[in-house]
């Protein structure tokens, strides 16, 4: 194996990824799998929610996880950690809603902000023992969104959960400087998911397109490329940081 193979190679990694089920996750954990991972998929559901009409690595496993839940996140990265550890742990799991402020129900915004933040929280603290003992240096990859950034109408308690992630991130990246764990974050902008389609009619996805500077949606892969390189042994000197993948959105002004 030579230079560039051993930097960005992801052979002999145990990687863990919520909401992994269909659409982006999916993507991200095919993908890393194909790298050279082991990828434990996780998700409600258990299971690939797509017919993906190919071949899936063998390295890649589904099983059930729900990320609100601490006592069943505890119990599912110690079984994991204990089969085989934890070097990544891909925080991808999230939900959204299109509503404004004055429809949202208690429920529905205490939801949100279960899965988008209780869930990377608990899934943190629980992988923890096993990622500071990493023989690759341990990662977390939390999916944060330029919703983090820039304000949207109708989806407030999302962007709210969204800002949140980044301050897990570099609170995370502090605190555990020095237990053998990076943090990052990435924040996707607009991808075609199921959980943009929520959000999206033709008037928007007219505006958004508008504010993209290369006029297009992200395609899967150019999002799963960057979580892989944040996996790999070239982003050892990377902590704290969050990465926008967005086709220049956040950089456009006028």
């Amino acid at each position: 194996m030579d230079r560039i193979q051993e930097l960005f190679s992801l052979d002999g990694l145990q990687i863990v990824i919520t909401g992994a089920s269909s659409g982006l996750g999916l993507n991200q954990a095919i993908l890393l799998a194909e790298c050279g991972a082991r990828v434990v998929a996780l998700s409600r559901t258990g299971e690939a929610k797509v017919d993906l009409r190919k071949e899936l690595p063998n390295s890649l496993v589904f099983d059930r996880m729900d990320v609100t839940n601490e006592l069943e996140v505890e119990e599912k990265m110690k079984a994991i950690g204990e089969s085989g550890g934890i070097d990544v742990l891909i925080n991808n799991a999230g939900i959204t809603m299109r509503k404004s402020v004055q429809e949202i129900a208690d429920e529905e915004w205490r939801k949100i902000h279960d899965v988008n933040i209780n869930g990377i929280f608990y899934c943190c603290k629980h992988a923890f023992p096993f990622l500071s003992k990493s023989k690759h240096i341990g990662r977390v990859i939390n999916i944060s969104s330029m919703a983090s950034y820039l304000g949207f109408s109708e989806v407030v308690p999302y962007s709210s959960s969204k800002a949140a992630v980044l301050g897990i991130t570099r609170g995370l990246a502090v605190e555990w400087r020095n237990q053998n764990i990076l943090v990052n974050s990435v924040s996707p902008g607009w991808f075609p998911s199921l959980m943009s389609q929520q959000v999206m009619d033709d008037d928007r996805r007219e505006k958004i397109l508008n504010k993209i500077p290369l006029g297009r949606f992200g395609k899967p892969e150019e999002l799963s490329s960057v979580i892989g390189f944040l996996a790999s042994s070239a982003a050892t000197y990377i902590n704290g940081q969050d990465f926008s993948v967005d086709g220049g959105a956040l950089a456009f002004g006028y």
